[in-house]
């Protein structure tokens, strides 16, 4: 019998990260900040069920990458936008990294992804936002 996935979370970057860096475009230096902030609320989707977190994003939405939860050393978690979205990096057991940016309820999928967590890899995580 398969375990049925359940998703926790499904949708893309918070929409006050595009918001902010438009209003930043206006400035000249800032226009590599917006264009990147509108190819994420285009095509950057996240994807965290009970069984794999899945990030689809680069241009046109054609990669994919999927971790499963035991493959996860350490997550990290720092807020943006006076805390209504955040970043997290998700570091795996190989060393390779995985940024998740402008993340909505952040605080929510944090404590969900850890509680997927190894205790090693949670001690290795610590408290949300101190690392």
């Amino acid at each position: 019998m398969a375990i049925r996935e359940e998703i926790y979370y499904e949708g893309g970057p918070h929409i006050g990260d595009l918001i902010v860096n438009i209003l930043l475009g206006f400035t000249v230096i800032c226009i590599p900040l917006t264009v990147g902030a509108i190819v994420r609320a285009l095509w950057l989707r996240y994807r965290i069920t009970n069984r794999r977190i899945t990030v689809i994003g680069g241009w046109m939405g054609r990669d994919r990458t999927d971790i499963v939860y035991s493959e996860i050393s350490k997550i990290t978690s720092v807020p943006r936008g006076l805390g209504l979205w955040g970043d997290m990096v998700v570091t795996l057991k190989n060393g390779s990294r995985l940024e998740m940016r402008a993340l909505p309820k952040f605080r929510d999928l944090y404590a969900y992804i850890e509680d997927k967590l190894s205790s090693r890899a949670k001690q290795a995580s610590g408290t949300i936002g101190t690392r």
